[in-house]
């Protein structure tokens, strides 16, 4: 009960401030991929906003280089290298959340935005807005 209306109120916010309501959903899903605590919760957006942070540099990398080489090139390129930024911080002791830099590299390509810190804050915000700490800790 408290997670369904900690999602609607979530929800509520998003369309209030003209935000995705899509991206809120993120947050839950990475909340919910490692850990239930308020720690884990923290620390999986955490790589979920890293991974957002990915995204922006891997967008600016293809959208820079493509008209040089082709997109057919730079392409599987950025991806190879982002891809290997990310499966290589899964060794880290902390902030080792695989599915959470990926989810943020997907949120970010999903979401079509202008390359700019703004964008990556509004999504970032969006993301933390759903994520489901709250929930975790009233239940």
């Amino acid at each position: 009960m408290i997670a369904a209306l900690t999602a609607a109120a979530a929800s509520a916010a998003s369309i209030t401030f003209s935000l995705p309501v899509w991206a809120m959903f993120v947050g839950w899903i990475a909340f919910y991929t490692k850990g239930l605590s308020v720690k884990a919760g923290i620390e999986n957006q955490a790589c979920a906003g890293v991974g957002l942070f990915f995204g922006l540099c891997s967008a600016l990398a293809i959208s820079s280089l493509s008209p040089v080489t082709g997109l057919n090139i730079v392409l599987p390129i950025v991806v190879f290298f982002s891809a290997l930024i990310a499966v290589s911080l899964r060794g880290l002791p902390f902030m080792n959340n695989l599915s959470c830099y990926f989810l943020g590299l997907v949120t970010w390509f999903a979401a079509h935005l202008e390359y700019s810190l703004q964008s990556l804050l509004l999504l970032f915000n969006e993301c933390y807005r759903g994520l489901g700490w709250w929930s975790a800790t009233w239940s």
